[in-house]
């Protein structure tokens, strides 16, 4: 670190001054002055969003039938997709199901087991591909 600087010096104290420009008639300086200043880049305002809340997906909002086995932990009333993941999640928080140490893992008890096509421990990510198995 401290050669790099000590080398950033000595190149900057080897270069040669500048010599000085050959003086132009004040005249011609004034007029460069007065030549077409530059131009900045005029922003344009950044596209306001709608105060209003996104829409969701139509198909997401569609309400699903649970299987038998899904309605033993969700209850088996039609519900959009959205619904039966908040109520799993309800369930495993509930339940203390999800797992101390890698907290994207969930533990399933019996009711998730059948739900998860009897693998113990599931990721979050694979939940929610095995859940819409039970969704007509």
């Amino acid at each position: 670190m401290a050669t790099a600087k000590k080398a950033a010096k000595k190149s900057a104290a080897k270069k040669p001054a500048k010599k000085p420009a050959a003086k132009k008639p004040a005249a011609k300086k004034s007029a460069a002055k007065k030549a077409a200043p530059k131009k900045t880049a005029a922003k344009k305002p950044a596209a306001k969003k709608s105060a209003s809340k996104r829409k969701p997906n139509a198909a997401f909002m569609k309400a699903m039938t649970p299987s038998a086995v899904l309605a033993n932990v969700i209850g088996s009333s039609p519900m959009p997709r959205t619904e039966v993941t908040k109520k799993i999640w309800d369930y495993i928080k509930k339940n203390k199901l999800q797992d101390s140490i890698n907290r994207r893992l969930i533990n399933a008890d019996e009711k998730l087991r059948a739900v998860f096509g009897g693998k113990g421990k599931v990721s979050m990510f694979e939940m929610t591909k095995l859940v819409s198995n039970h969704l007509k």
